[in-house]
C-alpha cells in the first residue's frame, strides 16, 4: 500500500509541477497583431501547399513508377 501512495504523491507533485508550467505561461499570452496573424497564416498556407505538392509528385511517382510493374 505504501507504493501506491508514493507513486499518487509523485503523480500529484508531477501535476502540481505542470500546473504551474501552465500558469506561468498563460501570463505571457498576448492577442496577435494582425501583422503578426497575417504572417502566421501566410506562412501556414505555404507550408499546406508545399507538404500537398511533396504527396502529389510522390502520388505520381508511384502511379507512374508502379503501373508497369502491375500494369
Amino acid at each position: 500500500m505504501e507504493q501506491q501512495l508514493s507513486k499518487s504523491k509523485k503523480f500529484a507533485l508531477w501535476m502540481d509541477s505542470h500546473f504551474q508550467q501552465y500558469k506561468r505561461v498563460w501570463r505571457l499570452l498576448r492577442k496577435p497583431t494582425m501583422q503578426e496573424f497575417s504572417l502566421i497564416a501566410k506562412v501556414s498556407a505555404i507550408g499546406l501547399l508545399v507538404i500537398g505538392a511533396i504527396g502529389f509528385v510522390i502520388s505520381l511517382i508511384v502511379k507512374v513508377g508502379l503501373a508497369p510493374i502491375f500494369g
